[in-house]
């Protein structure tokens, strides 16, 4: 078992579009929490970006609604849970307030991204930004006098659009923290860096490998049924062993 975090890495693919979207907007949230601190243009502009990048996933499709259905999916299995005998029930019913709390400030909240969509700020950015170097103090010189604002003042202002996320934030950490939970790692052996199974139900595809040698997998899954293969980083010097050890988990 490859048990030592420090000498692993794990890497994650979904299995449906849902998934797909959910770990792309769990990857935005969480630059923008790292990228919060404005005090300079380039760090404005990767917050800009990220914003950018997360307002174009929430416009794709309903996420709110497959959130919440999620949501009253995972409180279900909760409920049968706490049906087994020996189970913490006091856990249980934790998760469950948990869940239906988060589902109902989801349910409340307003359009996911709106007052993102709304400022204009933002939006006088998210204009500029598909144009190369199109963000410049000549042409956007109100961003550049923005930048110039006390940072208390700008530390204010993105802590009220990352605040405005929290409900979708919240829901979706509830949602993955479980999903990444509910299978755990077993023992896989790839022959020749190929491995092919099924996943019957699973959303989600995670899988921990040994960061010597340097491998990373390429994984074509859909639905029920999916296929790794392990390349080498270094494309041209780089090996894969005929017998690679890894850990598969199918949540």
């Amino acid at each position: 078992m490859m048990s030592d975090t420090t000498s692993t890495i794990i890497f994650e693919h979904p299995l449906n579009e849902k998934m797909r979207a959910w770990l792309r907007i769990e990857s935005s949230l969480q630059q923008l929490t790292s990228q919060r601190h404005l005090n300079s243009l380039a760090s404005s502009l990767a917050f800009f970006r990220t914003v950018t990048e997360l307002l174009e996933v929430l416009e794709r499709g309903e996420v709110r609604s497959e959130l919440l259905k999620e949501l009253e999916r995972q409180q279900a299995k909760l409920k049968q849970w706490a049906e087994i005998p020996d189970v913490d029930i006091n856990i249980v019913n934790s998760f469950r307030l948990k869940l239906k709390e988060r589902a109902i400030a989801l349910s409340k909240a307003p359009r996911l991204g709106q007052s993102l969509k709304e400022d204009k700020i933002i939006s006088m950015v998210r204009q500029r930004l598909s144009i190369p170097s199109g963000c410049c103090g000549f042409d956007l010189p109100t961003l550049h006098l923005w930048l110039h604002l006390p940072q208390s003042e700008r530390d204010k202002m993105v802590t009220f659009w990352i605040d405005s996320l929290l409900p979708l934030q919240q829901a979706l950490e509830s949602i993955l923290e479980l999903i990444r939970q509910s299978a755990i790692f077993r023992s896989e052996i790839s022959k020749n860096g190929f491995h092919q199974n099924t996943a019957e139900g699973a959303d989600l595809l995670r899988l921990r490998l040994p960061l010597t040698p340097l491998l990373f997998p390429q994984i074509s899954g859909h639905k029920t049924r999916f296929a790794i293969r392990f390349l080498p980083l270094d494309s041209e010097k780089g090996s894969v062993p005929a017998h690679l050890p890894f850990e598969l988990a199918c949540c």
